[in-house]
């Protein structure tokens, strides 16, 4: 991986947890590093600047990470729909995390930040990036993580379908 190239932009309320991420980020060859307080101080950045990939915290004020995510992905002015999120988060419910994967978020990283842990989500976005898709109410990557062959309930896609081949069912009694 090419970190050096990377811009990145780190999005939190805490100015100590921008100073650790700037730190680990530097440490694993980042050199172009943006920071907001807030999403909408985030956006701005991102009309400023050609980011590649934003991280940031979940829960801030004035705009939350969640919110933050849902305008990147739909706005009709997003300064970039498809760039690629990775959502830090502390402490919060499964209901939130759920919240933020259907607003469009890649990837999710728990705190305490580690160096290790940061570079792990940057691998995988850059080495297995997952696509976007677009329906009805939804605009961002791909949410689902495995293929399940035996499952042919009613919200498998096609695609799916042919590249599975027939399902094996269970004889009648």
């Amino acid at each position: 991986m090419r970190l050096d190239l990377l811009k990145i932009l780190l999005v939190d309320d805490n100015p100590h947890i921008r100073v650790l991420l700037s730190e680990i980020l530097r440490a694993v060859g980042v050199n172009n590093i943006y920071e907001a307080s807030d999403g909408a101080e985030a956006l701005q950045r991102m009309r400023a600047h050609s980011i590649d990939i934003v991280m940031t915290d979940l829960a801030m004020e004035p705009l939350d990470g969640i919110d933050f995510v849902r305008l990147l992905r739909n706005s009709a002015d997003s300064p970039n729909q498809m760039a690629p999120v990775i959502m830090i988060t502390g402490h919060s419910t499964l209901r939130r995390i759920h919240e933020a994967r259907d607003a469009g978020v890649n990837e999710f990283l728990a705190k305490p930040l580690t160096a290790r842990g940061v570079l792990d989500r940057l691998q995988k976005i850059i080495d297995h990036p997952r696509p976007f898709v677009r329906t009805d109410d939804y605009f961002g990557p791909e949410r689902r993580r495995k293929v399940d062959p035996n499952y042919d309930g009613p919200r498998r896609r096609a695609a799916d379908r042919a590249a599975a081949g027939p399902v094996p069912r269970s004889p009648k009694r």
